[in-house]
């Protein structure tokens, strides 16, 4: 089974928004197109998955690295999810207060705090990976077959040029 892959985004509501407007097929044209439609299709499976599930796509990332890795320190989950440590403590704080996560004391470091995913955190995250594979079924559900598979050859090239990984 592929997991969901859940993007974190730094949400601005201070920033400018850009619509997509480009007739042209330039790199940068076509960039600015994908940055536009993917933040839209981000903010959707969002909505989507609070609506739904009662979680935000953030707050479902940290459940989701906790599932797969077990329970973790803090620093260290902030360190997987790319994040600071205080943005990544306030998930926690949140999920925490909703019984979705369990923060304990390292025993030989007072500062350090375990976070490990409890029953009511599995089940949310449950709803809330189904919601987002709704949502991007809606999506990307009216592309033909050889159109997902064309766009996923694209993503992965793409995703190659930004790790550097040119393997064709």
């Amino acid at each position: 089974m592929r997991y969901l892959m859940i993007v974190l985004c730094e949400d601005n509501p201070d920033m400018e928004r850009h619509e997509a407007t480009t007739t042209g097929s330039t790199a940068d044209q076509v960039g600015l197109s994908f940055l536009t439609l993917a933040h839209r299709l981000r903010e959707r499976v969002d909505q989507h998955m609070l609506a739904t599930a009662g979680l935000s796509l953030s707050r479902a990332k940290v459940l989701q690295v906790l599932a797969g890795r077990g329970a973790l320190h803090q620093a260290e989950l902030a360190a997987l999810l790319g994040q600071a440590p205080r943005s990544v403590t306030q998930i926690v704080e949140g999920l925490e207060r909703l019984g979705m996560v369990a923060r304990t004391g390292d025993p030989e470091d007072r500062r350090r705090k375990t976070v490990s995913l409890t029953d009511t955190g599995r089940t949310a995250l449950d709803a809330a990976e189904l919601a987002g594979a709704n949502a991007l079924r809606q999506c990307f559900g009216s592309l033909e077959p050889d159109q997902l598979f064309t766009l996923d050859t694209l993503l992965s090239r793409l995703e190659a040029a930004l790790t550097g990984d040119r393997t064709d």
